[in-house]
C-alpha cells in the first residue's frame, strides 16, 4: 500500500526539486539505480511475503511475525526509493510506472491474504482494491494531458493502509482487536475520501485541457496516491 512512494502513485515523496546531490537535468539517469532497485526489491518481497503468511494454516505465531516483518521491510523501502530518487535525481519512467505497481502489490496481497485467512472482512478488501484499481485506471486515462499531483490525503492513506495492515498481520491478543478495526475502518474512510478527491482533480484536468489552459507536470512524482 502506498508515501504512499509519485507519478501521484508512487511512494515516498511530492515531486519537489531535486536534493543537491542531483545530477544535470541533462545527464542520463540509469535504469538501475538504487532507486529502482528497491522498488523491484518491494515486488519481489510480495510473493515471499504471501509464502509467510499462509504457511501452516495461516495463524501460527512464529510465521506470522515472520511474514510481517517482511511486510514491514517491503513497506520501508516504500518511503526510502521515493526519497533517494528525489534527492539524487534518480527519477526515471520505469521508477514512475513500476513504483505504484509495488505498493498496490503489497497492499493488495496482504489484504487479500487476510481476508482468505479469515482475519479481514472481503468487503474493506473489496473497497480498498476497487479504489486503487480505480484510480490507476483513472490516472493512465488522464497521462497524456498531464500527471495528477499528488495529495497529502494519498499519502496519509497509504499510512494508515499500512499500520493498520500491520496490526491485523501481528498476532496480538484478542483486546487489541478493537484498535485494529478503527485503523482499518480510518483506513477505509481516508481511501475513500482521497479516491473522490483524485476523481474530482481529473474532472478539472479534463476541464482545463478542453479550454486550453496549461496543466501542471508531475511527471517527476515518485509518490503513494
Amino acid at each position: 500500500m502506498s508515501t504512499p512512494r509519485q507519478h501521484v502513485a508512487a511512494s515516498g515523496g511530492s515531486g519537489a526539486a531535486p536534493g543537491p546531490n542531483a545530477g544535470s537535468p541533462h545527464d542520463p539517469v540509469p535504469l538501475w539505480n538504487i532507486a529502482n532497485i528497491l522498488t523491484v526489491l518491494r515486488i519481489a518481497l510480495v510473493p515471499v511475503f504471501l509464502v509467510l503468511l499462509f504457511v501452516g494454516d495461516g495463524h501460527d505465531t512464529g510465521w506470522r511475525l515472520a511474514a510481517t516483518a517482511v511486510f514491514a521491510v517491503a513497506a520501508i523501502t516504500d518511503r526510502i526509493d521515493g526519497q533517494l530518487a528525489r534527492r539524487y535525481g534518480l527519477v526515471t519512467d520505469f521508477g514512475k510506472l513500476a513504483d505504484p505497481i509495488a505498493d498496490k502489490a503489497l497492499i493488495g496481497a496482504a489484504l487479500v491474504g487476510l481476508s482468505l485467512l479469515g482475519d479481514l472482512t472481503w468487503w474493506v478488501t473489496a473497497i480498498i482494491a476497487a479504489r486503487e484499481l480505480g484510480i490507476t485506471a483513472l490516472r493512465f486515462a488522464v497521462l497524456r494531458h498531464a500527471v495528477i499531483p499528488a495529495s497529502r490525503g494519498g499519502k496519509a492513506k497509504t499510512f494508515v493502509q499500512t499500520l493498520a495492515i500491520g496490526i491485523y498481520l501481528l498476532p496480538l491478543p484478542d483486546a487489541i482487536a478493537p484498535v485494529a478495526v478503527a485503523m482499518m475502518v480510518l483506513a477505509v474512510v481516508l481511501t475513500v475520501v482521497t479516491g473522490l478527491d483524485y476523481v474530482v482533480q481529473a474532472v478539472r484536468l479534463r476541464t482545463a485541457v478542453r479550454a486550453g489552459e496549461p496543466t501542471h507536470d508531475g511527471a517527476g512524482d515518485r509518490t503513494s496516491s
